[in-house]
């Protein structure tokens, strides 16, 4: 355990928040340069390694970020980076993850809608369970949540100790839940699994940031409707565990074992106790 806990510090020796923070000042600059959605709407011709058609401020948010991981590789640090858009990068230790998300909710941001984030994890190992350094900034509202393992939750520097319980209905339903993966196909499939739990739902259309109302208790609970890849949960699912919360890759082998990867594996949900955990596994659709 006491080496386990000397390689943890010695990786978090590392200034990971000032790099963070610096790529989210850079990710400001550049939606700054595109401000509107007929210019946000550009495609680069490509697609990122997660799939999804590359718009030039998802290449250009992710230049922000790379360049401060070349600027943290030169100062000694050692990883390999797991991006939405270039893939697999390797800086020098296959066994560190920096795992990367430039634009979580980029339809979102191409749309002029409020909520898209950085999402920035930093992990010992290859799944969920490794993530030690979590880093999420919401570009609307420019809120800043992070987290390092064993150490807390935190709001714009507040810390997240005694976020408020979760919200009931008289019926016994969770208050409000936020969802994502919101194809109406995964609605359609898991519209009576949200009756039972839930009297209203919220989609944000980013599941780093839905994941993040949760460690506030703005939302009582939320769930994916359908696979998500880690790049878009990596960071903020430690946020919510170190707030207190719980979370759960469901169809993972263990709770926090969905791999730290490019692939879509597992749906995500989470909540303030046990129980709601268990009730809102219930809601994600792996029906195509």
């Amino acid at each position: 355990m006491a080496a386990a806990s000397e390689a943890r510090d010695g990786l978090l020796s590392h200034d990971w928040l000032g790099a963070c923070r610096r790529a989210a000042e850079g990710l400001v600059t550049v939606l700054a340069e595109y401000p509107t959605s007929r210019e946000r709407v550009t495609e680069t011709g490509d697609r990122g390694q997660g799939g999804d058609r590359t718009l030039v401020i998802d290449a250009a948010a992710e230049d922000a970020v790379f360049a401060e991981l070349r600027a943290l590789h030169e100062a000694g640090a050692r990883f390999t980076a797991v991006s939405e858009e270039r893939g697999i990068v390797d800086f020098g230790d296959p066994g560190v993850l920096v795992v990367i998300d430039p634009i979580d909710g980029s339809l979102n941001a191409k749309r002029g809608l409020t909520h898209h984030a950085l999402s920035i994890a930093v992990a010992e190992g290859p799944t969920m369970a490794d993530v030690v350094f979590g880093y999420v900034y919401d570009l609307g509202p420019r809120e800043e949540w992070r987290a390092v393992r064993g150490e807390g939750a935190f709001l714009n520097d507040a810390r997240l100790d005694d976020p408020l319980p979760e919200r009931r209905r008289r019926d016994g339903r969770l208050e409000v839940v936020a969802v994502e993966s919101a194809d109406p196909r995964w609605l359609d499939a898991s519209s009576a699994a949200l009756v039972k739990v839930t009297g209203r739902v919220r989609a944000i259309g980013s599941i780093a940031i839905s994941l993040c109302q949760v460690a506030a208790t703005r939302v009582d609970g939320m769930a994916t409707l359908w696979k998500c890849r880690s790049v878009d949960a990596a960071a903020a699912q430690l946020v919510v565990r170190e707030s207190g919360g719980v979370v759960a890759f469901t169809g993972a082998d263990d709770p926090l074992g969905a791999p730290l990867d490019l692939e879509p594996r597992c749906p995500v949900v989470a909540a303030r106790t046990p129980e709601a955990l268990d009730e809102l596994a219930t809601v994600p659709s792996t029906e195509s």
